[in-house]
């Protein structure tokens, strides 16, 4: 879906360049000093508007949230959203989730969140699904051992696709759930999210946990 250009886009992000990380590259290794009490640092891809990553942010303040987007009309309402809540335990990052390791030294990120990513449904897209082996031998270089990967997605193929593709890359799957909100809301959800749970579609969810691994030799 093509996101609404919003109005006085730039402005509107200078009133919260608190929140943006302008030269990500340059805390590689370091980032935990811009919170140098929190308990963990998580890394969200794709935050969208903002709802998930403020709402985590907000129920979890001893931990460090960086959220990456690469659509300025989407982030800055997640901007927004982290300012009026008075929130200082969130960044984001203008970047793409392929130069995560660019970004992030080895074993510097404790969870990974990935939320209803682009399916990218033809045959010959497969590698630019963010749970795709490529992408995942990235965020395995940025884990810390037992790290966890956090996935959700309303695309039956793609959560299916992922199922098969993600123990092949030394993680074990937990919390496989094909109808998350079956009893109710379940946990913090994103826009997309609160809309298809009013329509009544179901929500596919996992989680990863990153275990020791050797790439297989070709």
């Amino acid at each position: 879906m093509r996101m609404r250009k919003k109005k006085n886009l730039l402005p509107r992000m200078e009133r919260c360049s608190e929140y943006i990380v302008k030269d990500p590259f340059s805390l590689r290794g370091s980032w935990r000093g811009l919170m140098p009490e929190c308990r963990e640092l998580r890394l969200e891809l794709g935050c969208g508007k903002g709802r998930f990553t403020a709402e985590t942010a907000q129920n979890e303040p001893d931990v460090l949230f960086i959220a990456l987007e690469r659509v300025p009309d989407a982030m800055v309402v997640a901007l927004e959203r982290a300012q009026a809540l008075g929130l200082r335990n969130v960044f984001f990052i203008d970047g793409d989730a392929a130069r995560v390791p660019e970004m992030f030294a080895g074993g510097e990120v404790d969870r990974i969140y990935i939320n209803f990513c682009d399916p990218w449904k033809k045959s010959h897209q497969a590698k630019r699904r963010l749970t795709h082996g490529n992408f995942l031998k990235l965020y395995r270089a940025v884990l810390r051992e037992s790290g966890e990967i956090h996935f959700k997605s309303d695309n039956d193929p793609l959560f299916e696709f992922s199922l098969e593709e993600i123990p092949q890359f030394g993680f074990t799957l937990s919390e496989v759930t094909r109808d998350l909100h079956r009893d109710g809301p379940c946990g913090v959800m994103t826009d997309y999210e609160a809309k298809f749970y009013e329509m009544g579609q179901h929500i596919n969810r996992l989680v990863a946990t990153m275990l020791p691994w050797t790439p297989p030799s070709d």
